[in-house]
């Protein structure tokens, strides 16, 4: 057969003119992702031959080898894995199978210092061999098939694909070096990047033909904690997770028991390029008395703690487990209660003793978590205790325990504000009554916050309470609309307080003069506004927007509408007034002298009242982050009345 010649996914091509001239600074971890996926290869072959021996025959023994040949100026990575087929070569080595890849590479093309970290998010190390290689030729023999093939590309943006003739199962995988990098040929320089990236590795790597492997070759899951040294449990993170940050947090430990299972388990130090894939798929990889089965065993991790990278291996399941068995199966199911435990006891225990190191594991996984206090009830409050939060009070993150240790004399919940940024959160019109008498509001901004603290509920006996909606009972808040409701009567008022009025049974009372521009609004925006009532936690802004009691959250309505086109009617809202602001004051006082005004004559119903009061709700929403219904008629408004300022 011809040689068939393909061009490159253009994310691939784009991730090897990254990988070639701009990422890697250490040349070394070339050799480091070829052994990794020689020995997944090999893991893969080791479980299908549980149920179709025949497809290793009498060759049982898995071994990678690294091969030089000084004259050629090749590097050869061996195994006797699994093998491709032509069409799974191309598949690996052609192309990059993830949503959003296209868009991360635009953001790698506008930051010129973006690092190795970053890359190896994708998991495609193979392309690391491009760092090192002018040309690369990978020649692979699927278990079971008589036909083999051959992939070669010199990374420039096209490879080619033809059969070929190799006699054993398997994945060969050769490198013609650079000029200038000989010192890959040497076996001391090869021994000394084996044995400090790929020591771990649980299958003999054998360097030249010698005999005695390159590695120690035994689990490190198995070794006792007190024999590995940070830098290869970095290391193995580094294989198991096909990654090139440093672990944020290392997890290893022994079960013993009703149920016997090792764990060596790592949250990263930074995002997983999938961590949002709708998929929702784990990174923990099932081995079964040292015997590898599944990389996504369904069931054994939830999926909030999709970012968790690791290996579990049981003594419990049988060797020839199929990954269809695997789903409901009782064994896993308390595998995954016991590795859920364990991460977030450890979690809960590095946050109290370092919660500076902690911050960016929360930073980077807090929205995922989060995602099991809504759906996980189970562990709804281990995960309370690992959970952090920006508030009013403090830049730092801190606890729903530390906000309740915070609580004022007399409160009764723990409040809350939506939205999308911290910043424009804390100056939310909606926190200035809660400030004002020192009440810490936590800010959220995750797409989850909107739908956990309904699951929740409480917290230590505290309801959790959203500060834009509105509530009979506010707490500590309770008194401060009475009293703001007094002060607006001015130190001259002549009325007595049994002159003054009340809109609702929920309203503190008011003067006469908000009590008719409260009318006048109501008859106004009566269309646009379920109703409008005096505000007990405004303190200087004139207005805010809230949602009536029975309503949807604003925040969440507003996310609702994004994601389903199909949400029908709008939730009612709530329009709030400020009477201490000079801006209400004064509008009051043109709505008393409209609301004494004869019917026929032009004060009975004044246009710069009316346009003020539609221009009091635009802001109002815009405030919330709404879309204005009609800009137009926002534009109109405005310029009338700022013509009339002029006049």
């Amino acid at each position: 057969m011809t040689e068939e010649r393909m061009p490159f996914q253009a994310e691939v091509a784009r991730l090897l003119e990254i990988v070639t001239h701009a990422l890697y600074s250490d040349k070394d971890v070339f050799l480091r992702e070829l052994i990794s996926n020689a020995s997944d290869a090999c893991d893969r072959l080791r479980y299908e031959a549980l149920t179709q021996p025949e497809l290793t025959g009498e060759d049982s023994t898995f071994t990678i080898r690294v091969t030089t040949d000084p004259k050629a100026r090749t590097l050869v990575v061996s195994d006797n894995g699994l093998g491709m087929t032509r069409d799974e070569l191309i598949e690996n080595l052609g192309t990059i199978a993830r949503s959003g890849t296209a868009a991360f590479l635009e953001r790698l093309k506008e930051s010129p210092t973006a690092s190795l970290t970053q890359i190896g998010q994708f998991g495609v190390g193979f392309y690391a061999a491009f760092m090192v290689a002018q040309m690369v030729e990978v020649r692979s023999r699927k278990a079971g098939s008589d036909e083999s093939w051959c992939w070669r590309s010199d990374g420039r943006g096209a490879f080619a694909v033809e059969e070929d003739s190799k006699p054993h199962r398997g994945t060969e995988v050769t490198l013609y070096l650079k000029q200038g990098l000989d010192e890959f040929l040497e076996d001391d320089r090869l021994r000394s990047i084996i044995t400090r990236y790929s020591d771990h590795i649980a299958l003999p790597i054998l360097l030249n033909g010698e005999e005695t492997p390159a590695n120690r070759a035994a689990a490190l899951w198995l070794r006792p904690k007190a024999d590995i040294t940070p830098e290869q449990y970095t290391e193995f993170y580094h294989h198991v997770a096909h990654a090139f940050d440093d672990p944020a947090l290392t997890v290893h430990w022994r079960a013993e028991g009703k149920l016997e299972y090792a764990g060596l388990l790592f949250v990263p130090g930074t995002k997983p390029f999938d961590l949002f894939d709708p998929k929702r798929q784990h990174g923990v990889k099932l081995y079964v008395k040292r015997v590898f089965i599944t990389d996504h065993a369904e069931g054994l991790v939830p999926a909030w703690l999709r970012f968790v990278r690791g290996v579990v291996d049981s003594e419990d399941l049988p060797l020839n487990v199929s990954r269809e068995m695997l789903q409901n199966n009782p064994v896993v199911n308390r595998l995954r209660q016991g590795l859920t435990r364990r991460v977030l006891d450890e979690l809960a225990s590095f946050a109290e003793k370092n919660p500076a190191a902690y911050a960016p594991i929360w930073d980077n996984f807090g929205a995922v978590l989060k995602e099991g206090l809504y759906e996980d009830a189970p562990f709804r409050e281990s995960l309370l205790k690992v959970a952090r939060f920006r508030t009013t009070h403090d830049d730092r993150l801190v606890s729903l325990a530390e906000v309740a240790a915070r609580k004022l004399e007399g409160q009764e919940a723990i409040y809350y504000i939506n939205g999308d940024d911290p910043a424009m959160l804390s100056r939310s019109p909606h926190l200035e009554g809660f400030r004002a008498q020192g009440v810490e509001v936590l800010l959220l901004t995750d797409a989850v916050d909107d739908f956990w603290p309904g699951a929740v509920e409480t917290y230590e006996g505290l309801p959790l309470r959203s500060v834009t909606r509105a509530e009979k009972d506010l707490g500590p808040l309770g008194d401060k609309g009475a009293t703001t409701s007094d002060s607006a009567k001015g130190k001259d008022s002549k009325k007595d307080s049994a002159d003054s009025q009340t809109s609702t049974p929920d309203e503190p009372p008011v003067t006469p003069e908000v009590a008719a521009l409260l009318a006048f609004m109501r008859g106004t925006l009566k269309e646009a506004i379920h109703d409008v009532r005096v505000s007990t936690q405004l303190t200087e802004s004139p207005v805010c927007l809230k949602a009536a009691h029975e309503g949807l959250d604003i925040h969440l309505e507003r996310f609702l509408k994004k994601h389903h086109q199909n949400l029908a009617v709008p939730s009612p809202r709530l329009l709030e007034i400020n009477p201490n602001n000079t801006l209400i004051q004064a509008l009051a006082a043109e709505a008393a002298k409209a609301a004494t005004a004869k019917p026929e004559t032009e004060a009975a119903c004044p246009p710069a009242l009316v346009d003020s009061v539609w221009l009091l709700l635009e802001q109002a929403r815009i405030l919330e982050g709404e879309v204005v219904p009609d800009p137009f008629a926002l534009s109109a408004r405005l310029n009338a009345v700022l013509a009339r300022g002029l006049k």
